[in-house]
């Protein structure tokens, strides 16, 4: 019986040891499969609406190549051993870890030099304070605001249709009037002349005829004015160098594999 069990326990062993031999891999390749790209892909899609061009392509894949990356050097920490997350989490773990080592606090020297390089971060953008009157798409919008232009200089009460964020604007900015009426929007209002009926000019929902009683030029600030904000930016800045660096460092220790022929 002891015999017996020592040819069980004797190839139980070797079967181990062979199935060891053909699963062994390199853990410094990475294979990047078609499946897995698609994947990506697809969510890209469906989150932005549209297939994405080459260059958006070529980003998923190595962000997708970057978080393998990370991911296996958060393993060969040890870090898999704490906390039992997937792949991103361990990913963003290690990239944490690499962020959170700056060494002090910066300088005001740095600080200026770094607002100096990234002015137009810190632009102040022109203001507006203007009414105007709404026609919307769905009614012959253009013919009714050709109409009603004529009317308001010629002091006739005007029917127009409501806006859904209102009539009137207090210190808006080019950048919130495009949101608010849609893309370029804010181009009419480009060196116009205050106090005066304006229009008609299309947005994204119809047509307006638009009364502008205030512009406040756009300006750079001084530093001391946004220096809170400025330290936070360039703290930031520095943990993605940092954490940027040290990719770079790893990134030669992986060889990748991706398929060249892969249609998408």
């Amino acid at each position: 019986m002891k015999y017996k069990l020592s040819i069980f326990f004797i190839v139980g062993f070797v079967i181990y040891l062979i199935d060891i031999s053909l699963n062994s891999y390199d853990e410094t390749e990475i294979y990047i499969s078609d499946q897995e790209i698609i994947s990506l892909v697809t969510a890209w899609k469906s989150q932005v609406g549209r297939n994405p061009n080459d260059d958006e392509i070529a980003r998923i894949i190595n962000n997708l190549v970057e978080e393998e990356i990370l991911y296996r050097e958060a393993l060969s920490l040890g870090l898999d051993k704490e906390d039992r997350i997937i792949k991103r989490r361990l990913a963003q773990k290690i990239s944490f870890l690499k962020q959170e080592t700056l060494p002090k606090a910066p300088s005001i020297e740095e600080l200026t030099r770094y607002f100096n390089t990234n002015k137009e971060k810190y632009y102040i953008d022109s203001k507006y304070t203007f009414t105007h009157y709404f026609f919307s798409s769905e009614n012959d919008s253009y013919k009714r605001a050709i109409n009603s232009y004529g009317d308001i200089t010629n002091d006739v009460n005007v029917k127009s249709d409501p806006f859904l964020l209102g009539k009137n604007f207090i210190d808006i900015s080019s950048r919130e009037i495009d949101s608010d009426f849609g893309s370029n929007f804010s181009s009419y209002f480009k060196d116009i002349e205050l106090n005066k009926w304006h229009g008609p000019y299309k947005s994204a929902f119809g047509h307006h005829i638009i009364f502008v009683t205030q512009f406040d030029e756009g300006y750079y600030p001084d530093i001391s004015t946004v220096l809170d904000r400025v330290e936070v930016d360039y703290v930031l800045n520095q943990k993605d160098i940092q954490l940027e660096n040290y990719l770079n460092e790893i990134r030669s220790k992986y060889k990748i594999y991706i398929n060249p022929d892969l249609k998408i």
